[in-house]
């Protein structure tokens, strides 16, 4: 029986709390209770808290929906932000408190969907005061009651039946008005209460008697209501308007009724609900918003300082090595080869003594003949070969030339381990059964043995008699060019703009395997000459014919094997004299020839030319001091000769060299020509031992017309002829300059200078144009007749005209310019170049080393942007209304401008460079994606110089990744803008651009957009883009109390919390398209 009585207590005591329960479901949610006594009763009160917060948490949800329904642009995830703002779950003390206070009466008091829908609306509305709202059905100038004063909340009619999250209407709140609770906020013109959100300070007002405000809020008590008191809360809107609710910084607080000050290695900025442990190596002290990141700051520099350091020790140690050792190797391989030339020329004298002794011993005993001397040759060669025994061996073809030398000659060949060239010997084809070995060193072997012998057979033809050259030129082992013949007929060259002559009725030819002359008195057209030859005459009417190998055929056609010297040293002076050339030789020689075949290449233009005791030193700029002036012309001259031209033409390559340079230059230009180079130089007064190098002189007057076009050895013949005699002593070149200048004038001669070209043409039988058979009629040698003298038509020409003529002058220029930078022409030099790729990755090695060499002036831009980031980060904090947008912008400003200014030495300095590359053949894609690839590590740097003092010294809410990612989209948007400028403009004007950009584009993006053509202007502004991608990524971090104060910044700005991506996809775009415009820039305006 007791058993039972207690099943039957135990059961009807959980039936009474299941019906409590059911109770508190039904009622509860509107407050009806009418004995206060339960709530004091532990088991019931916190039953009752979780029914009214799930009330609650219905009421702030309808109030979430509407911010995520009008308020996208800053609500990214409504419901993180729900939980961050009104998920009171892990502490409902406060409204526990509550409902103790009201006796139950708090789900009468808490604000509809309605009621906070209005709040909302007002603060959409954009009011100057949050704080008071319009006036409703309870508040109005007819009904005040006292819940309608701020901090003040009434209940509805217990009647009354109130939906809190599907009301749509006010319900009439006007009884039982009572203060505020504590975690609650009252506005003014509203009767109800609406939870603060987490991060909120919001205990209850005491009356400051000194200033009559409630404090810690700012509102006062109602006049002519002496009982009426100090409430609660009474605002919750952005900081700037309600900075009083925000729990202060330096504290953090768990819940809003609740405060604690922040503990010592921990720092709690405004508006926390919890306290951050400071990272390690910072310091904290108590009740701190921020954490000093100094030391992280610094240590971030430091450490990117030592990986620069460690790359730049690496990279140069590397080079440093790899030099050594080429020099160690090339060193050997000299001694090498002298020591194997001077065998062969001792076992040469042997030979050639036993073949005496031989014929002596014939003639004696004419009956008998001995073959001991094949033994002595085959001992020789063995003692020869046993010493070079390590040496590659190359196969002959059967067919070859070779086949048909003596016995020892070809041992001599193994012997010395010769590499017979695939294109003269083998065919390209090796023999089977030898092993090929490609070490520099047995690679540097090889280039000097044949350098040796190709000097050795100088030695032999020194006296360059007509049966040595014979000798020379048709030595088996000489690699042939394609041979080409350049053919011109009555060339005329004229300037568009005002008619006059460059070139008329030029009539010659220039045959292979010579070196011709041009020569003539200043303004003679002689550049103009070689220009017209070689396709580059640009804003001129060219009539004549030009004919290659008797075809007319486009010059362009063959720029793969047609080498042009300009008068102007266009070199790299941050090069070495040897990285110089074997570049040239890389991109142009043809891709399938050997490796060994092209350091043969180079190496003989740099033994040819003299440069060996400078083939290491860099070449030097203005300012840095390098190579010598005839030293650096000589290097432009290889720069031609190292791609094995088929036509070579040099534009003065002996101004500023010495009489013993000029003719080493010479020399090395006549080994070109005997592997038949069609040679073309213009030459200044050249001295009488380097006139007698030339093979053909081509002699112009002013006007550019022809006085003389033949053989040098008969000039003197010809002009003698005329009755124009060289005296003695004088130099003939020198002279007959002189005499077409009209300098000398004691002529023993019936013929005046003026006269000298209708001569030549009389002489060679051409035509003579009728404006120049008048011997008195000086006017038509350089004026066009076709072209009116403007002047005599009106003799008062008007400025107006005059400009408008030169504008148009100009505009053909122009034009002619990109119609030639676009002309397409079919190849026919047959020379496969290395592909576009290849040439990426010789570019690509070959800027690398240029950085490494300009590593100050690279560390001098880091540490301007250190200087720049540790100011700005210094004198501008990061402030919470605005999210650091003023920090940002002036970051902005600062990283644009230095970042361009630098970018703009990748092209600015080296135009002239890729103008000259581009004409011959190279690729300009390849020179371009070398450069911006490596202009790739300044954009991935740059920010991080940047941001390890500028972040750390401001220390902004968004991560160091998000403000690093936005920096790097933006120094790429502005290094391809410094490109465009850089390639349009003159470099002053390009500076002057990239300092001015920065400031206009950012003032305009950050102006008001009050009209819709603002807007559209902004957009285009990159500035606004990344101010944008900055702001979101800082406003992403502020949550909670913070939610008001962040939309209705980005609102005032106009950005949209969840356009971060589209910021910085608009800026890399922006990077892509400057870059594609620079590009096609640099297409049209280069100048071949």
């Amino acid at each position: 029986m007791s058993v039972n009585r207690r099943n039957w207590l135990k059961h009807g005591s959980s039936l009474r709390l299941v019906l409590l329960v059911l109770w508190l479901v039904c009622y509860v949610g509107y407050g009806q209770f009418e004995d206060t006594n339960d709530f004091s009763n532990p088991a019931v009160l916190p039953l009752v808290t979780q029914m009214v917060y799930r009330s609650l948490s219905n009421s702030t949800a309808a109030l979430n929906q509407e911010l995520a329904t009008r308020a996208k642009f800053c609500v990214k995830d409504p419901d993180a932000d729900w939980n961050k703002a009104f998920n009171f779950s892990t502490n409902l003390n406060f409204l526990s408190s509550c409902i103790q206070k009201t006796n139950g009466d708090t789900g009468r008091r808490i604000c509809t969907a309605a009621e906070m829908k209005f709040y909302l609306n007002a603060f959409f509305s954009k009011s100057n005061n949050p704080g008071y709202l319009q006036p409703n059905g309870n508040c109005n100038l007819t009904s005040w009651v006292e819940g309608c004063e701020p901090g003040w909340a009434c209940s509805v009619d217990p009647d009354e039946q109130v939906d809190l999250q599907n009301s749509r209407d006010f319900p009439e709140r006007t009884r039982n008005c009572m203060s505020c609770c504590e975690g609650f906020f009252c506005p003014r013109g509203l009767t109800c209460m609406i939870p603060c959100p987490l991060g909120a300070h919001c205990p209850l007002a005491t009356l400051n008697k000194t200033t009559s405000l409630c404090q810690p809020y700012t509102y006062q008590l109602p006049p002519g209501r002496p009982n009426h008191t100090c409430g609660g809360a009474n605002v919750w809107a952005d900081i700037r308007s309600s900075g009083e609710v925000f729990c202060s910084a330096g504290s953090y607080c768990p819940t809003t009724t609740r405060k604690v000050p922040c503990d010592s290695g921990h720092y709690c900025r405004m508006g926390s609900t919890s306290e951050k442990p400071c990272f390690k190596l910072t310091s904290c002290n108590p009740n701190t918003a921020n954490q000093n990141m100094h030391a992280l700051g610094v240590m971030v520099i430091c450490g990117v300082v030592t990986i620069l350091l460690i790359i730049y020790n690496c990279s140069d140690q590397i080079l440093t090595t790899r030099e050594r050792r080429q020099a160690k190797s090339r060193e050997a391989a000299v001694k090498k080869a002298k020591a194997n030339q001077r065998w062969k020329v001792a076992r040469t004298a042997a030979k050639k003594h036993v073949t005496e002794i031989r014929e002596q011993i014939t003639r004696t005993f004419s009956g008998k003949k001995t073959n001991n001397d094949g033994e002595n040759y085959k001992m020789l060669a063995r003692g020869y070969s046993s010493e070079v025994e390590d040496l590659p061996k190359y196969s002959s073809s059967p067919a070859s030339s070779s086949a048909v030398q003596p016995s020892f000659e070809i041992e001599d060949d193994a012997a010395a381990g010769s590499i017979e060239r695939p294109s003269a010997v083998t065919g390209g084809k090796k023999a089977k059964g030898h092993r090929i070995k490609k070490s520099q060193s047995q690679i540097l072997r090889y280039a000097y043995n044949q350098i040796e012998k190709e000097k050795a057979r100088e030695v032999e033809n020194r006296n360059l008699t007509f049966s040595g050259i014979v000798n020379m030129a048709t030595y088996s082992e000489t690699k042939k060019r394609t041979l080409m013949e350049l053919s011109f007929k009555d060339l005329t060259l004229t300037l568009k703009s005002n008619g006059k002559h460059l070139l008329r009725c030029v009539t010659g030819t220039m045959k292979p395997g010579r070196i011709t002359a041009v020569m003539g008195p200043s303004g003679a057209g002689k550049t103009s000459l070689l220009s017209a030859l070689a396709g580059k005459a640009v804003g001129c009417n060219l009539s004549g014919l030009i004919l290659i190998n008797g075809k007319q055929l486009s010059i362009h056609s063959y720029k793969k094997i047609i080498g042009f010297v300009p008068q102007d040293d266009i070199v790299h002076g941050n090069l070495t004299v040897e990285e110089n050339i074997w570049f040239h030789a890389k991109c142009r020689l043809p891709a399938g020839q050997s490796k060994a075949d092209k350091v043969l290449v180079v190496e003989r233009v740099i033994d040819s030319l003299g440069l060996q005791a400078v083939r290491s030193s860099l070449v030097g700029t203005v300012e840095k001091r390098g190579i010598s002036g005839g030293q650096r012309k000589r290097v432009n001259v290889g720069l031609e000769m190292a791609m094995e031209p088929s036509i070579l033409f040099l534009d003065e390559p002996t101004s500023g060299l010495d009489s013993a340079s000029s003719q080493l230059l010479l020399k090395a230009l006549k080994h070109e020509a005997l592997e038949g180079v069609n040679i073309c130089m213009v030459v200044h007064q050249p001295s009488y031992s380097l006139f007698q190098t030339f093979n053909d002189l081509v002699l112009l007057a002013k006007g550019g017309l022809t006085v003389y076009h033949g053989p040098v050895k008969d000039v003197e013949t010809y002009f003698s002829g005329l009755g124009i005699i060289v005296p003695e002593r004088i130099n003939p070149p020198d002279y007959y300059i002189d005499v077409l200048e009209g300098i000398v004038t004691n002529l023993n001669s019936d013929v005046s200078y003026k006269e000298l070209p209708q001569r030549w043409m009389l002489h060679k039988g051409y035509s003579v144009p009728l404006d120049m058979r008048n011997n008195n009629s000086a006017a038509g040698l350089e004026t066009n007749p076709d072209v009116r003298d403007s002047t005599n038509g009106n003799a008062e020409q008007t400025f107006v005209r005059e400009l408008w003529g030169d504008v148009k002058s100009n505009f053909r220029l122009r034009r002619d310019k990109i119609r030639h930078n676009f002309l397409k022409t079919r190849d026919l030099s047959y020379r496969t170049t290395p592909s576009m790729w290849l040439q990426y990755k010789y570019f690509l090695g070959r800027i690398a080393k240029q950085r490494m060499r300009e590593a100050k002036l690279q560390a001098t831009d880091y540490l301007i942007l250190l200087l720049a980031g540790a100011c700005l980060g210094s004198l501008i904090k990061a402030s919470d209304e605005s999210f650091g947008a003023p920090g940002y912008t002036y970051t902005i400003i600062a990283v644009s401008l230095l970042c361009k200014i630098s970018a703009l030495r990748s092209f600015s300095l080296d135009k002239l460079h890729y103008w000259r590359e581009s004409a011959a053949g190279m690729s300009s894609l390849a020179s371009f994606l070398a450069k911006d690839t490596m202009d790739c590590f300044n954009t991935l740097v740059k920010p991080l110089v940047y941001l390890s003092m500028f972040y750390f010294f401001t220390n902004p809410r968004s991560t160091f990744f998000d403000n690093y990612i936005v920096l790097v989209c933006l120094v790429y948007c502005v290094t391809g803008i410094a490109y465009a400028l850089a390639i349009f403009l003159q470099p002053g004007s390009a500076q002057l651009f990239s300092v001015l950009l920065p400031v206009v584009l950012t003032l305009v993006a950050t102006q008001p957009k009050d009209s819709e053509a603002m807007k559209i202007i902004a957009d285009l502004c990159y500035p606004k883009w990344a101010l944008q991608a900055f702001v979101i990524g800082n406003a992403q971090k502020y949550y909670g109390v913070w939610m008001i104060t962040r939309c209705g910044s980005l609102m005032k700005s106009g950005y949209d919390i969840n356009e971060w991506n589209l910021c910085i996809m608009i800026l890399l775009l922006i990077g892509v398209v400057t870059r594609m415009i620079a590009f096609v820039g640099m297409i049209i305006l280069q100048k071949r």
